[in-house]
């Protein structure tokens, strides 16, 4: 059987890569593959076989009951880089990666390092990058700098760069370490040395192979996939972003190796306008394109009650050997650019959920544009990965006074209504599960041998005390700039010159 990544109508055939994973890469930066002579409007690529589930593996795939959850800790693996926060997207712009730095602090500030182990990712080569995305398209992220650009208006139009993806200083840099993080997760839990990993850098999930969209540049998420793709016979990616997670579905439509579920808003003009419920994949991958399409408001209780019903029968049916859960925090009540009204604890249950399937599990962010609380979010989520509970106060940190004014984890919900009735999900609820019984059994693939790694970690750092490996990280520089925060609900970048 032959994986199809489909490139979408948006790459122009001369920009289109070569089939990918050539894994030819070394140590040393590799140089871009010469121009290929032009493929179809999607690309073929030959990926590693695994054989189909025994039927002791089978059996992780199915749901856990909670009696027969493993009382034994899990191997958590957390990818944080400091450089990561230092990025600025510019003025009034709404994605801040200082929220990162903010969510790092306060893992750091609960203590939460002491129970995983905490690497440095190491930065995707261009090769790396270019397994999905066409290689013109990296090496002109490579090449393009704020002080350049006035140089590459059609490019800028042709790879959709502009207002809502700025050319800023670090851009390629920024994608190197968010990929790198995202591929190093999945590497770690294909060589076993972890059972979760947490990028909470990546997740950005709309980048399409030959453009930039939605702030995303790299779309990490289907680079993780496909190198677990070279160990596991089946991959699941569920999307809980307020955002439709329309890069990851667009590049694995054709495909039965890899089933995504993505929870929604729908309708409205919406960005980015994908995601109908009528989407459900084509060709070999009929079936197995999930989309569930939301309306203003949702609420925890619907919201966890839908997912937990559909995830299950999902893995149920499918039988993943490892699951890509990203958790977009857009999806909160009071997010800047959502309009959802979940709270943290709602948006939390649906990572515990997951957890309990005892799968490989990747965990990356995504959308969120209310610094705080999506630190806030990811830091409680954190916890939830490593069964601790946090104390509702937030301890003393670097970023303390952001979470005012009463310093605490929990964001109370709006009050606003849920327009999704219960007769609509049930209506969605019941579509799903037909798509889901029209799948007969999940599809199993011959056995290859498996392709080596593009980079190899250094796993010498196991050998670390993780409060020395965390020290190393908390000596990052941290840059802050004077826009970059503010206090109050106006969410407005400003300086003194009132720009």
């Amino acid at each position: 059987m032959i994986l199809t990544v489909h490139a979408g109508p948006e790459c122009s055939p001369e920009s289109s890569p070569r089939s990918v994973f050539p894994f030819l890469l070394t140590h040393d930066r590799p140089q871009l593959p010469p121009p290929p002579p032009p493929p179809p409007s999607r690309t073929r690529c030959r990926l590693p076989r695994r054989p189909p589930f025994s039927a002791a593996s089978a059996c992780r795939g199915r749901r856990l009951l909670e009696s027969e959850v493993m009382l034994e800790k899990d191997r958590i693996s957390y990818f944080y880089d400091g450089d990561v926060g230092n990025v600025y997207f510019g003025p009034n712009h709404p994605m801040k990666p200082h929220r990162l730095c903010m969510t790092h602090h306060l893992v750091l500030s609960y203590e939460l390092h002491k129970k995983m182990e905490i690497y440095r990712p190491h930065k995707a080569y261009p090769t790396e990058l270019a397994q999905f995305h066409s290689a013109d398209y990296v090496e002109f992220l490579h090449r393009i700098t704020p002080d350049t650009q006035h140089l590459y208006a059609s490019e800028l139009t042709r790879y959709n760069l502009g207002e809502d993806c700025p050319v800023f200083d670090d851009l390629f840099e920024f994608c190197q370490i968010y990929a790198g993080g995202t591929l190093d997760a999945a590497r770690r839990l294909n060589h076993k040395t972890c059972d979760i990993a947490i990028n909470w850098a990546g997740g950005l999930h709309h980048a399409k192979k030959c453009e930039a969209s939605g702030f995303c540049y790299i779309n990490d998420l289907v680079l993780g996939i496909l190198e677990l793709l070279k160990y596991h016979a089946r991959v699941l990616y569920i999307d809980i972003d307020v955002h439709h997670g329309d890069g990851v579905e667009e590049a694995f439509y054709f495909t039965d190796r890899v089933m995504t579920v993505s929870f929604h808003k729908y309708g409205d003009m919406f960005f980015p306008g994908t995601g109908d419920i009528k989407d459900i994949g084509d060709r070999e991958g009929k079936y197995y394109a999930i989309n569930i399409p939301l309306k203003d408001g949702i609420d925890d209780t619907s919201f966890t009650r839908l997912f937990k019903t559909i995830i299950a029968k999902v893995v149920e049916t499918y039988l993943p050997g490892a699951i890509v859960l990203q958790c977009g925090a857009d999806s909160l009540a009071r997010d800047r650019l959502g309009c959802f009204n979940l709270s943290i604890e709602g948006h939390a249950e649906c990572v515990k959920f997951v957890k309990k399937f005892k799968i490989p599990l990747l965990v990356t962010g995504g959308g969120g544009y209310t610094k705080e609380n999506v630190a806030r979010c990811w830091a409680v989520e954190t916890g939830v990965l490593l069964d601790t509970e946090l104390p509702n106060e937030i301890p003393d940190n670097e970023y303390i006074k952001y979470f005012g004014p009463d310093y605490t984890l929990k964001v109370p919900n709006l009050n606003m209504d849920n327009l999704n009735s219960k007769t609509y999900l049930s209506s969605i609820k019941v579509q799903v599960m037909e798509s889901l019984r029209a799948i007969q059994h999940a599809p199993g693939v011959q056995m290859q041998e498996v392709p080596p790694d593009f980079y190899v970690p250094d796993f010498d750092e196991d050998e670390l005390d993780p409060d020395e490996r965390v020290d190393q990280h908390t000596q990052d520089k941290q840059v802050h700039r004077d826009d970059e925060y503010y206090e109050g609900d106006n969410d407005n970048d400003h300086d003194d010159g009132g720009h």
